[in-house]
């Protein structure tokens, strides 16, 4: 049997096998019956190719275009906000594949803070007072060990952002993975690494965490800072409730220290819940629909509030500035539970969430597989 008998190759050069010996093609009728399957393989195939172009025609506008047929909308291009008050789409592929490159953890959001409070997003914004060069701002020295060819053009340049992008992605990368070595450092990860694209690691190694306002009259105090500030403004809109009820606790904001991480400054010797990096005042919403257990002060933990779901587990909402709930009261996922803050045993603002068996300490689970599995992006 001739298995590709009625394929179709193109509609002007068509394939139709030659038929076996005493198949009806051969008998009385069978011209007949051939030019009309002809005839409705052509109708199926360009029938198929105008509801290909059409398709391909919407998927255009919806990616590339306003709602008012303006170019620059605000897209979600993996967990960047991409066009108006975000990040210029030309970019964004590329801000993205640095970070999903890095096996170290290290998000697109805080790359494409760190380049717009380098350069504002330009290819060449002039070269700076330090002489850096580039949307990355790469020092010439820095440039030569940790420039790329990331365009393959034969051509290492900090003026092209395709080679200073990937080279900006994997130098941090390799700062974030060194500065996850050292839990006993003041500062989440995220901000070590960006204190020591700023200074250099040696600084950070000699204050022991990221610099104080006394080094450099404050300059890369101040950088880790406003990036860290900027980074939930350039988040994509990923943090809504999910399909099975759960949401992300924080809109934007990248993991901090991850759960389970060793050091002196827990008392079980270990970090118990996982960081998410967001400035004071940040929207603290319940990661899940439940009745609220504690809300208030809770010792090293600051200002906090501890939900019990549906399911049986718990939730906790560490160093709060404010609590917008009390004890008693049943909450919905996604609802707003309080503001972030740096209440508690903590080096700077952020959101300490864990995800409990039982109500006290001691019972935590990892949230983060945990939240995932229920479908929430983080």
């Amino acid at each position: 049997m001739c298995a590709d008998r009625t394929a179709v190759l193109a509609p002007s050069r068509r394939r139709v096998c030659t038929p076996h010996r005493g198949s009806s093609l051969n008998r009385s009728g069978g011209n007949g019956r051939l030019s009309t399957m002809r005839i409705l393989q052509t109708v199926g195939s360009v029938v198929a190719l105008v509801f290909a172009m059409a398709f391909g025609l919407v998927l255009y506008l919806v990616l590339f275009q306003d709602d008012d047929g303006g170019g620059g909308g605000q897209l979600a291009a993996g967990s960047l906000k991409v066009g108006k008050g975000g990040v210029p789409a030309a970019y964004a592929g590329l801000i993205q594949k640095a970070a999903d490159d890095c096996k170290a953890g290290l998000p697109a959001s805080v790359l494409a803070a760190q380049l717009q409070q380098e350069s504002g997003f330009q290819a060449d914004p002039g070269k700076s007072s330090a002489g850096a060069l580039g949307i990355a701002q790469f020092m010439p020295g820095t440039w030569k060990t940790a420039g790329v060819d990331g365009n393959k053009d034969g051509r290492k340049d900090p003026l092209d952002p395709e080679d200073a992008i990937p080279a900006q992605g994997k130098m941090m990368c390799k700062l974030l993975a060194t500065a996850k070595k050292h839990p006993e450092y003041d500062g989440s990860p995220i901000e070590l690494a960006l204190a020591g694209y700023n200074a250099g690691w040696g600084r950070v190694e000699e204050y022991r965490g990221v610099p104080p306002k006394s080094f450099a009259r404050g300059e890369t105090h101040n950088y880790v800072k406003i990036i860290m500030g900027n980074v939930a403004e350039l988040t994509g809109p990923d943090g809504g409730l999910s399909t099975s009820g759960w949401a992300r606790p924080v809109e934007g904001g990248p993991l901090g220290t991850p759960y389970h991480q060793r050091g002196g400054s827990w008392s079980s010797g270990m970090h118990t819940g996982v960081d998410f990096t967001v400035p004071t005042g940040t929207p603290v919403k319940a990661a899940g629909s439940g009745t609220v257990q504690k809300a208030g002060r809770g010792g090293s933990y600051g200002n906090q509030v501890v939900i019990r779901h549906l399911d049986g587990t718990y939730s906790q909402y560490a160093h709060l500035s404010e609590i917008s709930v009390s004890a008693g009261r049943h909450v919905k996922a996604g609802q707003k539970i309080g503001l972030s803050g740096a209440t508690g045993n903590v080096t700077g603002p952020h959101l300490h969430f864990e995800i409990r068996t039982g109500p006290e300490y001691g019972s935590d689970i990892n949230p983060v597989p945990f939240l995932r599995q229920r479908g929430v992006k983080l």
